[in-house]
């Protein structure tokens, strides 16, 4: 299963989300919406407004949510 983080330049939660994976061993891809303008775009097709956005296969959570990221550490 593919995990993409879509986050953006001096976000806290991007940060602490991206550790979080980090710390549990959650292999995930980057996607900055500040050096990647496109993914912005994607982001607000899918009806997103906030960052962090992390995506696996259906699931998808908004913000920095560790209750819900935990599901992808197992």
């Amino acid at each position: 299963m593919t995990i993409t983080l879509f986050s953006k330049n001096n976000c806290m939660q991007c940060k602490m989300t991206k550790r979080f994976l980090t710390e549990n061993h959650v292999n995930f891809k980057e996607v900055n919406i500040d050096e990647e303008p496109t993914a912005l775009n994607f982001l607000k097709e899918q009806g997103f407004q906030s960052v962090p956005v992390t995506t696996a296969g259906e699931t998808t959570i908004i913000g920095f949510r560790p209750d819900q990221l935990r599901s992808l550490a197992s």
